[in-house]
C-alpha cells in the first residue's frame, strides 16, 4: 500500500507505507497508482519508476522524501519550470520517491549538484504548500521587534572570477544580524522594519515567487546566469512575478517576517545550486 503526501506547488511525493495485518481494506486505499500492488508486481516484475535507467548519471537526480520541484531547482541552480519541461512532466505537481529527473539542460554534460540537505536554519520538511505557479503577497504583522544586534560581516577571500561572474549589490540596507554558516544558516540575515525595500542584487529573471517552501515564507528566487541564483526570503509582500526580468537595484519585495521569528531578509547566493558565503560576492560596506 502507498500513501501520498500533498506538496501542492512543489509536487506530490509518493511514499512507501506499511501494511498493518488485518487493517488494509479496499475502502481505505489512496486514490493513486498502487505501484506495490500493481499487476506487474503480481507477475513478479515491478514496473520501474520514470527515469530509473539514468540513476547515478551526471546531470540527473534521484527524488527523495520531502523533495519538491522548487527545492530540487534551488539546490541545482535551475528553474522548476525548466526541470518540468526537460523531463516532460505532464503534471509538475506529481513526482515520486525514487524517480530520476534531469537537472541540467538536454545536451549538457554537467555533474548533478548533490542535495545540500536543509536549505535554511530550520530545515525543510514535507508540507502542504501553495500550488505551483501561484504567487503569494500575504502580509505579515508589523509588530515592533527588538533592535538588532549588529554582526560584523566576515571578510573571506574573494570568489574566483569566471565567465559567469556577477557584480552583486546588497539587497537591503539594514544591519547584518546573522552571517553565513554552512551548517546552520545558508546566507545572510539582514534586519530592518516591516515594509523596508528589498532589491535585486543583480540583473536576473524571476524563477520563483511564492510561499511554497517551508522556512522561507514569502520567497523570491532570481536566476542571474547558468551559475548563480539568489534567494530573498521572509518578505511581507512580493512585487514581481515568475518569468519577469528585473534589473540590479530594482525593488522586488518588502521586508517582513513570514515564517520567521522577526522582521528580516534572509538572503542567499547559490553557485550551481550550492549555498556560498555572500560576503565573498557583496561589496564591503
Amino acid at each position: 500500500m502507498l500513501v501520498t503526501r500533498s506538496l501542492g506547488a512543489w509536487g506530490t511525493v509518493v511514499l512507501a507505507g506499511v501494511i498493518l495485518a488485518g487493517c488494509s481494506t479496499q475502502a481505505n486505499r489512496a486514490p493513486v497508482e498502487d505501484r506495490g500492488q500493481s499487476a506487474s508486481s503480481a507477475s513478479g516484475m515491478d514496473k520501474p519508476l520514470p527515469g530509473a535507467e539514468n540513476a547515478g548519471k551526471p546531470g540527473y537526480y534521484t527524488i527523495k522524501p520531502g523533495d519538491t520541484l522548487i527545492k530540487i531547482g534551488l539546490e541545482h541552480g535551475q528553474s522548476w519550470k525548466d526541470i518540468a519541461r526537460w523531463n516532460n512532466l505532464d503534471n509538475p505537481n506529481v513526482i515520486e520517491v525514487g524517480q530520476v529527473v534531469r537537472v541540467v539542460p538536454p545536451g549538457s554534460t554537467g555533474t548533478a549538484v548533490a542535495s545540500s540537505g536543509s536549505t535554511s536554519g530550520r530545515g525543510v520538511a514535507p508540507v502542504v504548500v501553495t500550488p505551483i505557479g501561484s504567487s503569494s503577497s500575504a502580509g505579515s504583522s508589523s509588530t515592533a521587534t527588538p533592535a538588532p544586534t549588529p554582526v560584523a560581516a566576515p571578510t573571506p577571500a574573494p570568489a574566483a572570477k569566471g565567465a559567469d561572474d556577477v557584480d552583486f549589490i546588497w539587497p537591503a540596507s539594514g544591519t547584518l544580524i546573522a552571517g553565513f554558516d554552512e551548517a546552520r544558516n545558508k546566507g545572510f540575515d539582514i534586519g530592518g522594519k516591516a515594509g523596508d525595500p528589498v532589491v535585486a542584487a543583480a540583473d536576473g529573471r524571476v524563477v520563483y515567487a511564492g510561499a511554497g517552501l517551508r522556512g522561507y515564507g514569502n520567497l523570491i528566487i532570481l536566476k542571474h546566469n547558468n551559475t548563480y541564483l539568489t534567494a530573498y526570503a521572509h518578505n511581507q509582500s512580493l512585487l514581481v512575478k515568475e518569468d519577469q526580468t528585473v534589473k540590479k537595484g530594482q525593488k522586488i519585495a518588502e521586508m517582513g517576517s513570514t515564517d520567521a521569528d522577526r522582521v528580516k531578509l534572509h538572503f542567499e547566493v547559490r553557485r550551481q545550486g550550492k549555498p556560498v558565503d555572500p560576503a565573498r560576492y557583496l561589496p564591503s560596506r
